[in-house]
């Protein structure tokens, strides 16, 4: 917690793996809930990682995340495939869609 303070951000990322098992575990499901009322606070952007089903990517909604990605949405595609995909789904959006440009590496 100490980066929070030592360290500018403007982004917090909430790992794959508190989300895999958002509303069956309490712990980490109360961590992404701490996560969220935190990142809001802070008037930080948040990003769930790793959302695969439609239960996840509602909790998320319900609790107030603003951006998500995951296989839910697609696989993983090389930035010459983007548009294609994005002109074939373009009647599909279940989230907020939305560049994010991160700086590590």
């Amino acid at each position: 917690l100490s980066y929070l303070h030592r360290f500018p951000f403007d982004v917090l990322k909430i790992d794959r793996s508190f989300i895999r098992n958002l509303g069956v575990e309490k712990e980490g499901t109360e961590i992404v809930r701490s996560i969220l009322f935190l990142a809001q606070r802070l008037d930080k952007v948040v990003i769930a990682e790793g959302v695969e089903t439609e239960a996840q990517l509602a909790w998320l909604r319900e609790a107030g995340c603003p951006y998500a990605q995951g296989y839910l949405f697609a696989k993983p595609l090389p930035p010459e495939e983007v548009e294609g995909y994005l002109a074939g789904v373009a009647g599909y959006v279940p989230f907020r869609l939305s560049a994010v440009e991160s700086n590590s590496r």
